[in-house]
């Protein structure tokens, strides 16, 4: 493992560039800013660290605040290979070594809960403190075999042939890669988003190949975290959006499944990208949950 950036320094606002190796050759991309204790900003799928501006912005007052670029999104290196949630956990703990973070508060976006869930799953949540995760079900594929209104209950979204599709469509060589990634991301916004910021989301989005990112989200909705939830032992808060593409079930499961978990439901432009289009909301809880629980 090489190429770490120095943790810990830096003035709150003076956001700097930094990458780690990771043991099969990746080069991680990460963004840090401030001091104090570690805060780490985990993106969703085919999101980048450079959407937590807001908070990078915010926490790097009184914090160490490092966000991440999966392999392959953002400014990361772009393999031909790892695109499961087990080795983005892997590579997550990789960067968590290669920095020296301890004791870290872990905020989690969509499918970035997925990856936290399992590297609570394949770590024991070793140098994690706290949680905050925000909009991700447990699962996200409905189950012919589940008793009624256990998928409603799960906020699980998707039937199996609709997610395949999506995920056809985005590993066809010939479809406007372009058009699907708008339309996919389209439902995730507030209607008052401007157009501006769901362009540059999307272009964000774009800078993960087609082919891995459908590679990704077929491994990530096949996922079920439910076994796992039951054994997080550190203080959580979990966040859902009122006008969330994501059902508030979703929130409320998770809430409900994790000892001693702080539910939060975000009302105005509570969409699935909140902590985008109403930071301060999004902010402000996380200033609360972390009050509490350092209490």
């Amino acid at each position: 493992m090489g190429g770490a950036t120095k943790a810990g320094s830096g003035a709150a606002g003076d956001v700097r560039s930094g990458s780690v190796t990771t043991d099969d050759g990746v080069r991680l991309h990460c963004l840090e800013a401030g001091s104090g204790p570690a805060m780490l900003l985990v993106p969703g799928w085919s999101q980048t660290a450079a959407q937590w501006r807001h908070q990078i912005a915010e926490f790097s007052r009184t914090r160490h605040v490092i966000a991440l670029d999966h392999r392959g999104h953002g400014d990361s290196a772009r393999p031909e290979h790892g695109y499961r949630i087990a080795r983005l956990a892997a590579d997550l703990r990789q960067l968590v070594l290669a920095l020296g973070l301890d004791d870290i508060t872990l905020v989690c976006h969509s499918m970035g809960c997925a990856v936290a869930w399992s590297y609570w799953d394949l770590f024991d949540g070793d140098r994690l403190g706290r949680l905050v995760l925000f909009d991700e079900p447990p699962a996200l594929i409905r189950q012919p075999f589940w008793p009624e209104g256990l998928a409603d209950r799960l906020g699980a979204l998707y039937d199996l042939d609709e997610i395949a599709g999506v995920v056809a469509g985005l590993r066809d060589p010939d479809a406007d890669a372009t058009a699907m990634t708008v339309e996919f991301l389209s439902g995730m916004w507030s209607p008052s988003a401007p157009a501006a910021d769901r362009e540059w989301v999307a272009g964000r989005n774009l800078l993960l190949p087609r082919e891995y990112a459908g590679r990704l989200l077929l491994d990530n909705v096949v996922q079920d975290w439910r076994d796992v939830l039951p054994r997080i032992t550190v203080p959580t808060l979990v966040m859902g959006g009122k006008e969330s593409v994501i059902p508030l079930a979703a929130a409320r499961t998770v809430a409900d499944a994790v000892p001693g978990a702080v539910l939060r439901i975000l009302d105005e432009r509570g969409s699935h990208f909140a902590f985008w289009e109403n930071p301060g909301q999004f902010n402000h809880a996380i200033r609360e949950f972390l009050q509490a629980a350092d209490a």
